[in-house]
This record gives C-alpha cells, structure tokens and sequence, in this order.
C-alpha cells in the first residue's frame, strides 16, 4: 500500500484558512488542523461551536475558500462527545475543507447551517433523529428516518432499545 504523504498546497491551504478564521475569532476558534492522510489529504480542522455558524459564514463567502457547497454533514459518538462533520467543497477553487464541531454529551448542540447551506436541513435533521444532536435555530428539526413515537437516538454508544424486541 502506498503511503500518503501531505501536498504542500494542502499544508498551505489549511494554514491560510486556520489564519482566516484566528483572525476574525481568535486564536481559540481552531483547534487540531492537519492535513488527513487517510482521506486523501483533506485538510482538517476543529471550530469551537461558540463561533461555527459565524466562521461557517466566512468560509462559503471569503474569496479565498469560497466554500459554496456542503458535500457531507454527518454525526459520530466519539464516547465522551458527538462531533458533527462537515466536508466543504467550493466550485470556483479546486479544494475541499472537513470541519469537525465538538457537541457536548449531555447536552449536544450545535449551530444550525440551514441558512449558510440549504443543502445542511436534512442531513441535520437526520443527525438529530439517529444522535439526538440538537442543531440550533434549524427551521424544521424534527424526526426524518424514524417515527415521531421513537424512543431514543439509535446511533448512540449508549442507546439501549425501548422493545427490547426490535
């Protein structure tokens, strides 16, 4: 298997962005950035929830990222925490940019990015239904794949069935 190793126009790519973001948020805004191996040297990065629909605004309208289109928006039970993961695509530059957004365990919530991307409603509804991540000031966050009577978010590390039978 071939080993992976970061392009240099990923590492700096990513730097410029961390620098977008630090400087409009602060220093504390961006955590963990690195060049993801593993995914075919994604650039990623961490945005404190505190700031992620403000710094979700700067990335889909600075001219540098022009991050136009949600590609991906998912949910993971990381045990202690949920991060939501979102993978950011412009059109009119040739990159990609994931961003994880920590969720505290009891009580996880995120910023909606509806209105950013239009493209987020229902895959934020769907990480709602199977995680129970609520996403703030989502205009319709209600159950998309299971009934309104479900109990519990199935995705859940400590999901335990209402029927023990289904």
């Amino acid at each position: 298997m071939a080993e992976h190793t970061a392009l240099p126009d990923a590492q700096s790519f990513l730097d410029r962005v961390v620098t977008l973001l630090r400087e409009r948020f602060g220093e504390s805004a961006v955590s963990e950035p690195h060049v993801n191996e593993k995914s075919h040297n994604l650039p990623t990065l961490t945005v404190a929830r505190e700031v992620w629909h403000d710094a979700a605004l700067l990335l889909r309208d600075h001219p540098e990222t022009d991050f136009s289109f949600l590609n991906n928006l998912h949910g993971t039970d990381m045990g202690s925490h949920f991060d939501v993961f979102y993978v950011l695509q412009s059109f009119r530059h040739p990159h990609l940019l994931a961003v994880h957004v920590h969720a505290e365990r009891d009580n996880p919530r995120v910023p909606s990015v509806v209105d950013v991307w239009t493209a987020a409603d229902w895959a934020e509804r769907e990480t709602y239904d199977l995680l129970g991540i609520v996403f703030e000031d989502h205009p319709d966050l209600r159950r998309i794949l299971l009934h309104e009577e479900w109990v519990g978010h199935p995705l859940r590390k400590d999901y335990v069935p209402y029927d023990e039978g289904v």
